[in-house]
């Protein structure tokens, strides 16, 4: 990747015209590899780490980020001989991306993908505490009680698991549904959780992670993450 100005890697990271940029620098808002911006910088994408407003941001245009709808039966791995489907089929083409944390081949949603590994990690890893929220459809009648208990914690076989969040959503003839925000990720969690207090699930829908939501995408669409919502997930993972 070769150097490039300042401003034009500013404005492709999402802000703004050059002009605009022009302004942020010239008000003292950027900063590259700790040091205050001047106009006319030059910046290496692989090697200079930028900051504007204290926020690291991704100047590198060869990294992605993408949106995925995963469907039903869809194993979250590039490639695998034993699987019946992998993400393979699903992604557009261009610089390789891998899945960040993994969605089991029964559960539906939202799973992101890009090759930026320092993030990618950060989102995953329990220590940062980024949320992720799952819609359950249940057998049974979830009530305030079933609520109650998987934000006081769960005790599993590998120990307790707290939902941060849970609420009850509706209900259609013997089924339920409940939404529930975690902040870990261990196999299988949520499906574990629901079944150890008699709510077994029929099916589950990771609808958010972080600030970036499942929305309108349908299984097996993929889509390009804004370079806000980059920025967002930037802010969450702390970096």
């Amino acid at each position: 990747m070769p150097v490039e100005r300042l401003q034009r890697a500013l404005a492709r990271a999402g802000y703004g015209s050059r002009r605009a940029s022009e302004e942020l620098i010239a008000g003292g808002r950027v900063t590259v590899n700790g040091r205050t911006a001047r106009l006319g910088d030059r910046v290496d994408a692989e090697r200079d780490e930028v900051h504007v407003d204290g926020r690291r941001i991704s100047v590198d245009p060869r990294l992605r980020y993408l949106a995925f709808h995963k469907p039903h039966g869809v194993t979250t791995t590039m490639r695998d001989t034993h699987a019946e489907r992998d993400l393979r089929r699903y992604l557009p083409s261009g610089p390789r991306v891998f899945a960040v944390g993994r969605l089991d081949r029964d559960t539906e949603g939202l799973l992101l993908l890009m090759n930026d590994g320092e993030l990618a990690h950060r989102l995953a890893h329990p220590r940062h505490g980024v949320e992720k929220e799952y819609l359950a459809e249940v057998e049974g009648t979830v009530t305030e009680r079933h609520v109650a208990r998987l934000r006081r914690g769960v005790h599993l076989d590998d120990g307790v698991a707290r939902a941060v969040g849970a609420r009850r959503v509706g209900r259609s003839g013997d089924r339920g549904a409940i939404r529930l925000v975690m902040t870990e990720g261990r196999k299988r969690e949520v499906r574990r959780m629901l079944d150890a207090i008699g709510l077994p699930v029929r099916r589950l829908v990771r609808t958010r992670l972080g600030p970036i939501r499942l929305g309108k995408l349908k299984p097996g669409e993929v889509r390009d993450l804004t370079a806000e919502e980059v920025r967002g997930l930037y802010r969450v993972a702390g970096l």
